[in-house]
């Protein structure tokens, strides 16, 4: 996520510079044309193109409406895990006491289910994270991203799950999650076992171990929501149709710029090439916003900052158990927060 006022110019023609170049040359090729044979061999009316070029319009407003909500949604559901994380700690911290246990715990014993079952909880946040950043043949290759921003690092792409996890789960859970093909899930199946184990015990009660499997299911739900945005990629046929159309367009336009102009000013027939260029690359511009918003759990400078929200949730969680060791939260690098 970037978090400065707005994206600097420069870096912004950078990022978007082949849609200008290509404007341009498409744009030389019709004034080259028209120098060399005249434009009454290849003129274009200028209504038909306006036609094309407002449908394009509407396309790409409505390719990045679309974009956007799969942005924001991406935002609200991990909105939701930050909320039902807290809950949950919460609840874990006020339910699971001696009042209904057959023999009392220590403080320490206590203390030790507590952190626990709220670690699992951070190591489900853990394998999440990691399972949402494994790239798709769809999205956007780490290369192409730090072409335009060399200081660019997503977290996931440069540690292992392994290490980050075994912090908060025993070697046993650790043995039971070799070889799963969705590790997430997995921790919170252990999660749902152990609060059964606690009930057994009389640690919790029957309405207590029910609001707590209900945090469990709440994180189910949240992560089936983050699976879907991740595993279903925004439909091709639109992510492809609006580049087309700006390309035809480019090739169009300048075909009947020529005719305007001449008979306006010949003096100014150079023009073509600039205003072609410029208008190319607002089109490509648009649709390279909506491209680079479809997918906001690939790891670029415009996703959800999935790594900066786990930090936040460890902090949190990890201060309610008092706990002398809480990492510092995430900085910006460079604008740029993940």
């Amino acid at each position: 996520m970037y978090t400065e006022r707005r994206y600097n110019y420069w870096t912004t023609i950078k990022w978007s510079r082949k849609g200008l170049y290509f404007g341009a040359a498409t744009g030389l090729i019709a004034y080259v044309l028209h120098e060399i044979i005249g434009h009454d061999w290849f003129y274009v009316p200028w209504q038909p193109v306006a036609l094309v070029g407002t449908a394009l319009a509407f396309y790409l407003g409505f390719k990045n409406n679309v974009s956007y909500d799969r942005l924001w949604e991406a935002r609200k559901i991990w909105g939701a895990i930050v909320n039902g994380s807290r809950s949950f700690a919460a609840a874990v911290l006020g339910f699971v006491g001696n009042l209904h246990a057959s023999e009392r715990h220590s403080y320490a014993e206590l203390h030790a289910i507590h952190r626990r079952l709220i670690f699992r909880h951070l190591a489900w946040i853990t394998c999440l994270r990691f399972q949402l950043r494994t790239p798709r043949t769809w999205e956007h290759k780490e290369e192409m991203i730090n072409n335009y921003f060399p200081n660019f690092n997503t977290p996931e792409f440069n540690s292992m799950l392994e290490q980050e996890i075994c912090v908060f789960l025993s070697k046993e859970e650790m043995a039971q999650l070799e070889g799963v093909s969705n590790r997430a899930t997995q921790v919170l199946a252990m999660q749902t076992k152990d609060l059964q184990q606690l009930r057994e015990a009389g640690l919790i009660d029957d309405f207590r171990h029910l609001e707590l499997q209900r945090f469990v299911s709440a994180m189910y739900d949240e992560q089936g929501k983050s699976e879907r945005i991740k595993n279903f990629p925004f439909p091709r046929q639109y992510a492809t149709i609006p580049l087309l159309f700006t390309k035809i367009v480019s090739i169009l336009l300048p075909l009947s710029l020529v005719h305007e102009i001449e008979s306006n000013d010949p003096n100014l027939m150079w023009c073509v090439v600039p205003f072609n260029a410029i208008v190319t690359w607002v089109f490509i511009l648009m649709e390279m916003i909506g491209d680079y918003s479809e997918n906001p759990f690939e790891g670029t400078y415009n996703d959800v900052p999935i790594f900066s929200i786990s930090r936040t949730i460890e902090i949190d969680l990890k201060e309610m158990l008092r706990e002398k060791e809480v990492p510092p939260a995430i900085q910006p690098v460079d604008g740029m927060l993940m």
